[in-house]
């Protein structure tokens, strides 16, 4: 497997750790990291050699979600666009939620977007106590993604998830804390000294015991997580395709662009 351009691959005894790194962007996931994260995951899930998978993201951000000036710049027929990407973003969300080991997102800086909706699909998520979930699809003209509009409702209830997906808030490390998103907060400091000694006796464990309670466990259904990615894309293909989306993603950029 080729060298992915957008991620560090590091393994420590049984434990392998994955940072995407495109600091340049703000660890912005383009087309191409989509399908190597997903074949970095799906390679990691039949690896023998590896027990616990872990996700963060390099310097201050973990991700600051979908790279949408990579896709403004794609020339190709809007169709033909969609198609790829879809096909691509659907292979990633679906190896993150049948990953059958032990995986374990550090979200050590802003999650936005997409990056924060799969990250919900980790089994356990540690957070930096400054950082926060960001999923701005209505300001995009967009539409919830990577299974969000089923896991949100289900972790975080009706009410929170609503004000994440429409009205585009911005959730807290105290809140995601509150709201059983993630398992603890930390200071970034405490990461290296604290957090991943921890996480290096989790690769200890057996990981037969671990993947047989991961299954009995379920913290989401299948089938609910394989309907909510299919109807997402649908929906999102079609978003994509609208004047209103377009506006709306051209205005993100241009105030973007005077930050």
């Amino acid at each position: 497997m080729a060298t992915p351009e957008h991620l560090l691959i590091e393994q420590f005894g049984t434990v392998r750790r994955i940072t995407i790194h495109n600091p340049r962007k703000k660890n912005a996931i383009n087309l191409q990291a989509y399908g190597d994260l997903a074949d970095q995951l799906n390679s990691a899930d039949i690896d023998d050699g590896v027990t616990v998978l872990v996700l963060t993201g390099s310097g201050d951000f973990y991700s600051s979600g979908n790279d949408i000036s990579a896709l403004l710049t794609d020339e190709r027929p809007v169709e033909q666009r969609l198609e790829s990407s879809h096909g691509t973003l659907a292979r990633m969300v679906k190896a993150f939620y049948s990953f059958s080991k032990l995986l374990i997102g550090v979200i050590n800086g802003p999650a936005i977007g997409i990056a924060g909706t799969t990250a919900v699909l980790c089994d356990v998520l540690y957070m930096e106590e400054t950082a926060y979930f960001y999923t701005p699809f209505t300001a995009l003209g967009l539409c919830a993604e990577g299974c969000s509009s089923y896991t949100f409702p289900k972790l975080m209830g009706t009410s929170k998830a609503s004000e994440m997906l429409l009205l585009n808030h911005r959730m807290s490390a105290q809140e995601a804390l509150q709201f059983n998103v993630v398992a603890e907060l930390f200071k970034r400091q405490e990461f290296e000294s604290k957090l991943w000694p921890r996480i290096l006796q989790y690769g200890e464990l057996p990981v037969g015991s671990v993947k047989a309670t991961k299954q009995l466990m379920k913290k989401f259904d299948l089938d609910q997580l394989e309907q909510a990615n299919k109807r997402e894309l649908e929906a999102l293909a079609k978003r994509w395709q609208t004047e209103e989306a377009m506006l709306a993603v051209m205005n993100f950029m241009t105030r973007k662009s005077k930050m």
